[in-house]
């Protein structure tokens, strides 16, 4: 069994086949979680958590968000609080900093993605859920200002030690911002980048397989050797036999650490 925990069916490019996709998950070993970016893809990934548990006892879930790029279409927080009630919620976000097109000048902005970012760490807090943290860097540096900023906020915000504060996404940082995480009891989830580049091999070598998670942030990011297609969970045996490459261990230990990792942080 493998556990894809970031991903996007909810979004509009599966609106043809989103059944078909899941399906072709869970038929595989693989349970999911459709992580929504905005109100909308929100209830989208409920809907489809609610119509799979009708089906499935377990393997689909949802998390629900304002991407930080949309920041100015507001944060209503009631209304995430009501949706995030729903038992098949298992996360708030996905939600973070991303200064990916902003300029360093541009504080307006990185002060409402910030703003946004509370926000979303005082509903998790309230309702007792994970978090997952979406961080992208700016462009024009490599400074890592993103992650520097997150952990201020975090250190600041959300000190709290233990296995289920959330998760960096799609992570982008060095070991040294890994490690960090970690101390504030996040785990690190890689996707199908690690297929393709080499630039995460040391932290995916240092730092503990039970800090690790994977998944696809599909229809983004599709692994070696489906590049150049539109991802999907299923592809996140990808990641895994990578991740068990990169580590020195093999498959069936990553496949059922990670899974377990999983399971833990989320609740299920």
């Amino acid at each position: 069994m493998l556990f894809d925990t970031h991903s996007h069916v909810n979004f509009g490019v599966f609106s043809k086949d989103a059944d078909e996709v899941i399906k072709r998950a869970l038929d595989s070993g693989v349970w999911l979680i459709n992580v929504g970016a905005d109100l909308e893809t929100s209830k989208k990934a409920v809907e489809l958590a609610e119509k799979y548990s009708k089906k499935y006892s377990g393997g689909v879930y949802a998390a629900i968000g304002l991407h930080p790029n949309d920041f100015t279409k507001g944060f209503d927080y009631e209304v995430y609080k009501n949706l995030a009630t729903n038992l098949k919620v298992v996360a708030i976000g996905e939600t973070g900093l991303d200064y990916y097109r902003i300029k360093d000048e541009e504080t307006r902005n990185k002060d409402g993605q910030k703003e946004l970012f509370e926000k979303h760490i005082s509903l998790a807090m309230e309702l007792n859920k994970p978090l997952i943290i979406h961080c992208r860097e700016a462009l024009s540096t490599s400074s890592g200002q993103a992650h520097d900023d997150i952990i201020q906020i975090l250190n600041t915000k959300y000190k709290i030690l233990n296995t289920r504060a959330g998760i960096l996404h799609s992570f982008s940082g060095n070991l040294e911002q890994a490690k960090q995480y970690i101390g504030l009891g996040f785990k690190i989830a890689f996707n199908g980048i690690i297929t393709f580049s080499r630039d995460y091999d040391e932290v995916v070598r240092e730092i503990p397989l039970e800090n690790i998670l994977i998944e696809t942030d599909c229809p983004y990011l599709t692994p070696v050797p489906y590049r150049g297609q539109r991802n999907e969970p299923a592809y996140v045996i990808e990641v895994a036999k990578k991740l068990a490459e990169i580590k020195g261990l093999n498959l069936e230990e990553v496949a059922e650490k990670t899974t377990k990792n999983a399971k833990e942080v989320f609740g299920v």
